[in-house]
């Protein structure tokens, strides 16, 4: 008999245990208790981050303590893995002193649930691995009405890989959205970034100091030291990128740089990292910039003793960076910590190899632009490149994730360049890789949409995140899934209308609307150039100024009625909803920004995604043309530009939609001229182009005759299968023709091969470079 009872007492006990085991934890009416090994602000930091993030998701009020709470409720632990116990309770940190939770910046969650007590623990290796175990906890927790909870018993241990993790955040006119922030407002993009494992932040001093700024809320001189401040309390690292914009020759303007060097470092209460590049901006050469910054390193130890320095080598010839490894091998600096890689910089596999193993090496990737840029949208429509622009929203977890798993093997991580907070999501994606380059991107965007949506919507919001960056893929015209992924948005919006004032949800919902409204015209208005050039087609001498006028009216259309009014008016009101929520400045008039170029969507989103504003032009130089015979000419140009009839070939080469014979992939191939601040009227084709395109085509006429044109600027040094042509027509001014004959013998298998040398231009600005922009193949 009492075997048997003793048998019923254990099974009870067990289910006991088992049930307790299986039920959420929930962290309603949890208390926080501290160890005294974490030192202050972190002792401060951590437990009010999670109180104050747990209140404005649930109206819970979590408690603090210093004794364990006598109630059988939830205490949250924060200890060290060095402790040994927490007020006579025994830590359960693993011996294993290779363990996640004794790395640097590592820590270990596990919950410990009884039927009389319950402990979630957060045991960092550090301060950071306590504020990084709070963040994943935070990210981790299932945010429902009234409650949060974990599903389960939690038992995880993970330390980072890569020991740098940050991001730009610069204070100045620039960027499109920090310039409008308050002290608070940074404060808690400081906390949201360390919650997804982010600890560096890498602010821009002096030279923006004098201009002004209608966004600014305080000062940039104030502003500066008050990131420093916000580093401190979230125990991250404090960089500051400072450029040396004069020459260094010049000894007063070096001394009084210097002085100002030592102003900053005197009054900043935390500063670990000083980053000067070589170039981009400065013309120094390396000889004169390196004892500079020598000098600066003296001064800067004085009053932040392990603070470093750093130097990038951005646009540096081959000679410049020869010295600067020269110079290295000769000295083996002490004060120099490490190389940043960014735009324009030598290959980052190369810079690793030749940099001696005692620095370290920086990414400093372009994580916040989508032409002109380090890593431009590959295939990227013509109608984004011209309405969205270089600082859209832009979310691409898949992409760069796929960018750092490339880069970051040759670095010891990375502090991205950002000039808003339109790329939050991709500093989410980057600092979590940053953390686990294994991460799957799935459970990021489900981590990131659950903090900042709730449970109930996370899983959809990711898959939203996801269509959205499919939007940007292929061409527009024939990517049905933008009008799928709108009606999906649409519909999260209808569902879930508590969100409405959440402004990254604000970003997600313009995007969707407005790849939608940049589609619908897209369609309607490359339909209506159609109709106009089978106007002009059957133009004849007696009426010529008719025909132009008929075939203006047509393309004039796209003004006089648009296609959706309705989402046009929803763009209109999330720019404003942004502007209001977080000063995001999609317009120069309407909201002050800085430039066309800095994310003014809401300026281009009525851009012309036809020729009409070109044909305008064109119909007003080919009125002042006195032979009736040259101006049908030139209309039937015109008018088969796209089209040039049965056996001719025609190819936009930057087009996704218009190059289906173009084979090549360059930055180039998604830029964009950027004439007029973004509003040139000369043809869309020729505002986006290529340096040296290559193009495949067969199934051509063995025996056919077949002259090559191109319309671009520059040079344009072509070869067919190999062989260098002569050209018969050969302009370098903008759009105008270059024109070759194809030798028969080329042609004799049917197939072609073009290709384009690139002419030798360094010396030039990237805007006064060589472009090829369309290239016609015509059939004699």
């Amino acid at each position: 008999m009492f075997y048997k009872l003793t048998i019923s007492f254990l099974g009870v006990l067990l289910c006991s245990i088992l049930a307790a085991i299986a039920q959420p934890i929930s962290v309603k009416n949890a208390t926080l208790l501290v160890s005294p090994s974490v030192l202050s602000p972190m002792r401060e930091t951590a437990p009010q981050m999670l109180i104050e993030e747990v209140a404005k998701r649930t109206n819970l009020t979590l408690k603090t303590s210093t004794t364990w709470p006598k109630a059988n409720t939830l205490t949250i632990a924060f200890v060290l893995s060095s402790d040994r116990e927490l007020l006579g309770k025994t830590i359960p940190a693993k011996n294993d002193k290779n363990g996640a939770e004794y790395q640097a910046e590592g820590f270990r969650i596990v919950s410990e649930i009884t039927p009389k007590e319950s402990t979630l623990w957060i045991i960092g290796a550090d301060a950071r691995g306590v504020l990084f175990g709070t963040g994943w906890v935070l990210r981790k927790l299932q945010w429902l009405a009234g409650t949060a909870q974990f599903e389960t018993k939690i038992d995880i241990a993970t330390a980072p890989t890569y020991p740098i993790r940050g991001h730009q955040l610069g204070y100045r006119h620039t960027a499109n959205s920090y310039d409008a922030w308050s002290v608070a407002q940074y404060d808690q993009y400081f906390r949201e970034l360390a919650i997804f494992g982010t600890n560096a932040v890498e602010g821009i001093p002096f030279h923006e100091d004098d201009k002004p700024n209608p966004h600014f809320k305080i000062p940039a001189s104030e502003m500066r030291l008050k990131m420093s401040e916000l580093c401190q309390r979230y125990d991250m690292d404090y960089w500051v990128w400072t450029p040396v914009t004069f020459e260094l020759t010049d000894h007063d303007k070096r001394a009084a740089e210097l002085r100002l060097h030592e102003e900053f470092y005197r009054k900043c209460p935390r500063l670990d990292h000083i980053f000067v590049p070589g170039g981009d901006p400065g013309d120094n050469h390396p000889r004169e910039v390196l004892p500079f910054l020598k000098d600066m390193h003296q001064i800067l130890v004085k009053y932040h003793p392990k603070a470093k320095i750093w130097i990038s080598l951005q646009g540096f010839s081959v000679e410049q960076t020869d010295y600067f490894y020269q110079y290295l091998a000769e000295n083996n600096p002490d004060w120099l910590q490490g190389v940043v890689s960014g735009p324009s910089s030598p290959p980052m596999p190369e810079t690793r190899f030749r940099l001696p193993k005692k620095y370290q090496h920086r990414q400093y990737p372009d994580i916040t632009h989508n032409v002109r840029c380090e890593f431009p949208v590959r295939g990227w429509d013509q109608a984004y490149a011209l309405t969205l622009g270089r600082e859209a929203i832009n979310p691409r977890p898949y992409a760069f994730a796929e960018i750092h798993q490339t880069y970051a093997p040759f670095t010891d991580g990375f502090v991205s360049y950002s000039d808003g907070c339109h790329d939050d999501i991709n500093k989410a994606v980057w600092s979590m890789r940053g953390w686990n380059p294994q991460l799957e991107v799935r459970e990021i965007l489900t981590d990131y949409t659950n903090f900042f949506f709730g449970k109930n919507i996370s899983e959809a919001a990711a898959d939203g995140i996801a269509a959205l960056e499919n939007n940007w893929k292929g061409s527009l015209v024939q990517n049905g899934g933008v009008e799928t992924t709108f009606s999906f948005w649409k519909n999260l919006e209808t569902s879930h209308p508590a969100l409405k004032n959440n402004w990254r949800w604000q970003m997600l919902l313009l995007r969707a609307y407005y790849d939608t409204y940049t589609r619908r015209r897209l369609i309607y208005e490359q339909s209506l150039e159609k109709q106009a050039n089978v106007i002009l087609n059957n133009i004849t001498k007696n009426d010529i100024s008719k025909t132009m006028e008929a075939a203006l009216a047509t393309v004039d259309k796209a003004d006089a009625v648009n296609i959706a009014p309705d989402i046009r008016q929803k763009i209109e009101q999330l720019c404003a909803d942004l502007y209001a929520s977080i000063g995001l400045q999609t317009s120069v008039d309407k909201h002050k920004a800085k430039g066309y170029e800095r994310g003014c969507v809401l300026d281009f989103v009525d851009y012309p995604l036809n020729n009409r504003w070109w044909l305008a032009d064109e119909f007003k130089k080919i009125n002042s043309i006195t032979s009736d015979d040259e101006k049908l000419a030139r209309l039937k140009i015109i008018s088969k530009w796209e089209n040039p009839g049965q056996g001719s070939f025609y190819d936009d080469v930057s087009s996704v939609a218009k190059g289906t014979r173009v084979r090549t992939f360059s930055d180039d191939a998604t830029d964009v001229a950027w004439w007029e601040n973004g509003f040139s009227r000369a043809r869309l084709s020729s505002q986006l182009f290529q340096k040296c395109p290559e193009l495949v085509y067969d199934n051509l006429q063995p025996g056919a005759r077949y002259n090559i044109r191109v319309v671009g600027s520059g040079e344009a040094l072509l070869r067919v299968d190999g062989h260098r042509l002569q050209p018969i027509v050969y302009n370098r001014d903008t759009e105008t023709v270059k024109e070759w004959i194809v030798p028969l013998s080329l042609t004799q298998d049917g197939k072609l091969h073009v290709t384009f040398d690139e002419p030798e231009e360094s010396h030039l600005n990237w805007r006064k470079q060589s472009k090829i922009s369309d290239v016609w193949l015509l059939k004699q």
